[in-house]
């Protein structure tokens, strides 16, 4: 019953179990923890945890975890794991959990903290649609540079209009998008607050411009700007009619207005009333107030600090094209850089085009600069550890444009890289200001793969290139490590890839060897002094040494020399591998005790921590105390719903009374199939 502390397992206790968490989701990157007391989290022992890449505390009692690209499986195991479904704070109701999360927002950063969270997980769930969208542009713009297709042309063939609305589905539709997330976040109906910013974008509103569909509109002409602004008189008074197709300010600034009102109505009408008047009252309340004064708001909001930073652009390029990569690397790890994101999107719908996303690059690929020459010295060291993070974050940077895990993985941890890191920054801003600046078609995350949705593309290219470059250069000549460092990296190889086992599992290791032991009350021809005895596979696999096996119990031989076999069917059919008495046979399935007629004692462990499986894909044969024959099977096992699980197939075959014999040595290698010789044991 050997298994480790799953990083799941350990992810929890480090942050003081079930019970003093109030909350848990996550993002793209990141477990958002809101516990009831963070003082309780020890920094470095989260972030000793294989498979995080830092760890962030928040103010709030707040605190992020910063895990990557497998942020979804590993919230899924920790959601799964029985501590978690028997009880804690886990259990309490949605209300009881935004309740004590208010209860324990103390001082001004608690406030500043919740107000980046609101901007944050009201636009994070879009990322994955932005960016496939923005890929659609992409194409679209590298089409039009080999004089395929022209975006420009008064009459678009069909096919062209049609991908058009492809990716016009997502900016057109956005601030309805925008809506729902944050009325998900303030925790009232969400389809309310997309039907209120819905009404702002329908038909019907954008024909009121039209002075032969409408009466009542008055439109002025700006033959400066080049742009016509329509005013109706509606009950009498005046309303701004804009174009609401890609604005995020007024569905923010329209819900943070809604979610009082409607949490307000919910307390003074009767709970059988609530489904007809609350939405009722919501709409005729609510969509009169962001028509006439919230959606103009919104508009000079968008519009007012896009316009200072364009002045800035316009007046000072190389300056800002320097001010933004050396800013960002200071607001991601704090998550204050979503402003910036919404501006972007604000650019991008009132100008057409946005001139943020261009510097913001050159800070990007700095970034991953620094994580390729993380990784080449790490190659160059032999540092696995350290080589698979960096190639990671490596692999998401420049095909995703995601900087979270090379900053958290690497960056934030090494205080050599961001002093280094920052001159990448600033030669890239400053390439790309000397060249007048940059803008973007479309909002779209940094990588390789957007590159040809900026212009001028040679300039930019050549930006992110002088970055990424410059920052892999004095990072690979000067190192990431202070020599404390690198001593301490070289010291920790010896441990790489193991998990330290728990107390409870190493003594149930030891139990189950002494049990097995306890069996044996007469001599054995095994047992022999002299003899040779040989044991075959009792799975078809492929033999992988005991050193190897990524379990330091098992691995160091404290249960018992042997084997590990990785199983290579879909079925798993693990049999008996001679005559002897099954001793140890858990319901869970993952594991077989056998005492061997000959004096052998085995252990069989299926998979490694199988057991929180709970039997789950396995079909157990026999049961503790049957007697068993060679060949016969003792499990079937479902590899299918093992690897949902996450958990790894290798399967030990130990022999429990290593002791008892002067060698056990193995004598096969690569593929074996139940029946061929696998061990042999001398007395």
């Amino acid at each position: 019953m050997a298994t480790t502390t799953s990083a799941p397992e350990a992810i929890l206790e480090a942050v003081g179990g079930p019970e003093n968490i109030v909350n848990l989701t996550h993002c793209a990157t990141r477990l958002r923890f809101e516990l009831q007391d963070a003082s309780v989290v020890d920094k470095a022992t989260v972030e000793k945890i294989p498979g995080v890449m830092g760890a962030v505390p928040q103010a709030g009692d707040r605190y992020q975890i910063v895990i990557g690209g497998a942020v979804q499986s590993v919230y899924d195991d920790i959601m799964n794991l029985p501590a978690m479904k028997s009880g804690g704070k886990a259990a309490q109701s949605n209300a009881d959990v935004k309740a004590a999360a208010r209860a324990k927002a103390r001082g001004k950063n608690a406030f500043v903290d919740a107000f980046f969270e609101y901007l944050s997980d009201s636009f994070r769930p879009l990322l994955p649609v932005l960016l496939g969208t923005s890929l659609i542009i992409a194409g679209e713009a590298v089409a039009e540079a080999l004089g395929y297709i022209d975006t420009r042309a008064a009459v678009k063939p069909a096919s062209l209009a049609f991908v058009d609305a492809m990716y016009r589905s997502v900016f057109y539709f956005l601030p309805i998008m925008v809506a729902y997330n944050a009325s998900k976040k303030l925790r009232i109906d969400p389809w309310v607050g997309t039907a209120i910013m819905a009404a702002l974008i329908t038909p019907n509103f954008v024909y009121m411009s039209d002075t032969d569909l409408t009466s009542g509109v008055t439109c002025t002409v700006n033959e400066t700007l080049g742009t016509t602004l329509c005013t109706a008189t509606v009950f009498g008074l005046p309303m701004q009619l804009n174009d609401y197709g890609g604005q995020v300010f007024t569905p923010l600034i329209m819900v943070a207005l809604l979610a009082p009102l409607y949490k307000g109505l919910t307390r003074i009408i009767s709970p059988n009333l609530q489904m007809v008047f609350v939405p009722f009252l919501s709409f005729v309340i609510m969509m009169p107030i962001t028509a006439f004064i919230l959606g103009p708001i919104g508009i000079w909001l968008g519009s007012a600090l896009g316009s200072a930073l364009a002045w800035l652009n316009n007046t000072a390029p190389i300056v800002f094209a320097i001010i933004i990569p050396l800013l960002y690397p200071f607001l991601v790890p704090l998550g204050l850089h979503w402003p910036l994101n919404a501006l972007m999107l604000a650019n991008i719908n009132n100008l057409g085009y946005d001139f943020i996303q261009g510097p913001m690059g050159a800070w990007n690929f700095a970034c991953f600069g620094a994580t390729a020459a993380v990784l080449a010295i790490s190659i160059r060291e032999r540092d696995n550890e350290m080589r698979q993070t960096a190639f990671g974050a490596l692999i998401a940077g420049l095909f995703g444009g995601i900087s979270e895990p090379s900053l958290y993985g690497i960056h934030l941890r090494f205080k050599r890289i961001y002093p280094r890191m920052l001159v990448g920054c600033a030669v890239g801003g400053l390439v790309i200001g000397l060249g007048g600046g940059v803008d973007a078609s479309t909002f779209a995350f940094t990588s390789l793969l957007t590159i040809p949705v900026f212009s001028p593309m040679g300039l930019y290219a050549i930006g992110i290139a002088a970055a990424f470059f410059t920052s892999f250069i004095i990072l690979f000549i000067s190192d990431y490590r202070t020599a404390e460092e690198k001593a301490e990296a070289r010291a920790a190889a010896a441990a790489d890839g193991y998990v330290e086992a728990s107390p409870e599992e190493t003594a149930a290791d030891l139990a189950l060897e002494e049990a097995a032991k306890a069996q044996a009350a007469q001599p054995k021809p095994a047992l022999a002094e002299g003899a040779v005895t040989e044991l075959v596979s009792p799975v078809r696999g492929t033999v992988v040494p005991l050193a190897e096996v990524a379990d330091p119990v098992f691995a160091g031989g404290a249960v018992g020399q042997g084997v590990g076999i990785e199983p290579s069917e879909q079925q798993i059919v693990v049999t008996a591998p001679a005559a002897g008495t099954v001793v140890v046979a858990p319901e869970s399935g993952h594991a077989y005790g056998i005492n061997l007629d000959s004096g052998v004692e085995l252990l069989i462990h299926v998979g490694l921590d199988t057991v929180e499986m709970e039997g789950k894909g396995f079909e157990v044969l026999v049961k503790q105390g049957d007697r068993v024959e060679a060949g016969q099977e003792l499990v079937r096992v479902d590899r299918a719903a093992v690897e949902q699980a996450g958990h790894p197939l290798t399967t030990p075959i130990l022999i429990t009374n290593t002791a008892a014999f002067t060698s056990v040595e193995a004598i096969a290698s690569g593929e074996v199939a139940p029946g061929d010789p696998l061990l042999r044991l001398t007395a």
